[in-house]
């Protein structure tokens, strides 16, 4: 199992840009499909994106294409969101998974067993 630590998260303007990070413990971290989720107050938690084991393969929700990219570095155990064109909208808590690869369909929450703990994005208009 690999535990989470997630950082970057904050107050910024609409049309702003942030950057999360994702901090894993654990030698098996580069084995890993690795996702980012968010959840507003009120509703699920929703899948933002996802990057394969080797990085080859990402997945993007349509509300975030074109503005959010998702990438990893295995040698630093670290996986990243790059968050630009920030809208009102994307305000959640934000958390990192780790987990199995979606194949075919698209990630689902069921498809990670370790979460980190969140770190809230607030996107003020």
């Amino acid at each position: 199992q690999v535990q989470l630590v997630e950082s970057g998260g904050g107050l910024v303007q609409a049309g702003g840009s942030l950057r999360l990070s994702c901090a894993a413990s654990g030698r098996t971290f580069s084995s890993y499909t690795m996702g980012w989720f968010r959840q507003a107050p009120g509703k699920e938690r929703d899948v933002v994106a996802a990057i394969s084991w080797s990085g080859g393969n990402t997945y993007y929700a349509d509300s975030v294409k074109g503005r959010f990219t998702i990438s990893r570095d295995n040698a630093k155990n670290m996986v990243y969101l790059q968050m630009n064109s920030l809208k009102p909208e994307d305000t959640a808590v934000y958390y990192c998974a780790a987990g199995s690869f979606w194949g075919s369909r698209s990630p689902h929450s069921t498809d990670f067993r370790s979460w980190g703990q969140g770190t809230q994005v607030t996107v003020s208009s």
